[in-house]
């Protein structure tokens, strides 16, 4: 969406109680519309902010033209101080990422009976197959035509 424009895009990214934020204005309008908008956010204090323009091999590269950074003001009781001190790892509450559904429900005893007693079948049936097969292969091997 950034693509071969004849002026600026902006974005805009804020985190203020643990609520991540991203604004972006792309049709040089000095309109923000919501980019993405993350309530739970718990970053860790003492990293830094850092940009890159270059994208693999060069293919659609960006100008960052500048970064303007302020630490926002924000009121906070010593409860919260303490939670924001305590984050060693950025963590985001009620997160869904692919592949981390909930944990399957162990199998009933009822389930897991019928699979070993068909697992069982199963096996008794190929070696029963087996033992047909190598007898009738035995049998051929001793008739031999002179």
């Amino acid at each position: 969406m950034v693509r071969n424009l004849n002026h600026d895009t902006f974005l805009v990214i804020r985190y203020v109680k643990r609520r991540l934020t991203v604004l972006i204005d792309i049709d040089g309008k000095q309109e923000w519309r919501d980019c993405i908008d993350v309530p739970g956010v718990h970053l860790p204090r003492g990293y830094y902010f850092g940009t890159s323009s270059v994208t693999g091999d060069l293919s659609d590269n960006h100008d960052i033209i500048s970064l303007k950074l302020y630490q926002l003001t924000v009121e906070r009781t010593p409860e919260e101080e303490k939670r924001d001190r305590e984050v060693y790892l950025p963590v985001v509450d009620n997160l869904k990422l692919p592949g981390m559904e909930a944990p399957l429900e162990p199998m009933s005893g009822l389930a897991l009976f019928l699979i070993v007693f068909f697992s069982l079948i199963a096996l008794v049936f190929a070696i029963v197959i087996g033992v047909i097969i190598y007898n009738k292969w035995q049998e051929q091997s001793r008739k031999h035509f002179y």
